[in-house]
């Protein structure tokens, strides 16, 4: 069927994306993984970056969605953080490849491809952006370079994708919890107010990615 192979020359590149890099992998490595001839490997993916454009695309796109169900009619800018927080550590350390292939490949893609990851990328920073602003403007974050301090903070969740593992100690809700807690100490936050519903924030990123954490 179109769709099966369609969905594992997809599976097959995040995979070979994010250990080999976009440029590290062929076409000859995408059809074998994919279980399909070079030749009709392109019926399936149109080019290689259009591939990886899209592969980025959609994974961005699901980070927003859902960001924006958690954080909906939330107006604690605590609780607003701890929910993008908890999201965003869940969704690194429960689909490491397609967020290290969002992180990593940037570069890969050309200008006119680039500039809509880029936007999607942009908006989803926002969010982080806007609520430590509000944060500071309620006297409840203290920092004197709020975007200085967003990057960092990012790039220390980010990095989940890179280590976490379900056999480890720590369970995803513990491992969320605790970056939660990291997050409000860097950012002076001496009472963190209510914390998030971690539960919720675990199904949010199984719908929004349809798999099961």
């Amino acid at each position: 069927m179109v769709v099966d192979s369609r969905d594992r020359v997809r599976a097959a590149a995040v995979k070979l994306f994010a250990d080999k890099g976009f440029h590290g992998t062929g076409i000859r490595d995408l059809a074998q993984a994919a279980k399909l001839s070079s030749a009709s490997l392109y019926h399936y993916m149109g080019t290689k970056e259009e591939l990886l454009a899209d592969i980025m695309r959609e994974s961005l796109e699901r980070l927003l969605a859902a960001a924006a169900l958690a954080t909906e009619g939330v107006e604690d800018p605590r609780l607003r953080l701890g929910k993008l927080v908890a999201l965003h550590v869940i969704t690194h350390a429960s689909q490491p490849s397609e967020t290290r292939v969002v992180d990593n490949e940037v570069h890969a893609l050309s200008p006119a491809a680039k500039r809509t990851i880029v936007g999607l990328r942009d908006s989803y920073e926002l969010l982080w952006s806007e609520v430590i602003d509000a944060g500071i403007a309620a006297g409840v974050f203290h920092t004197g370079q709020p975007a200085v301090t967003r990057l960092a903070l990012l790039e220390m969740c980010s990095g989940v994708a890179r280590w976490y593992s379900p056999r480890g100690t720590l369970t995803l809700d513990q491992l969320a919890a605790h970056y939660a807690e990291l997050v409000m100490r860097a950012l002076g936050c001496l009472d963190v107010g209510e914390q998030p519903d971690l539960k919720h924030c675990r199904t949010l990123v199984s719908q929004v990615w349809s798999v099961r954490i």
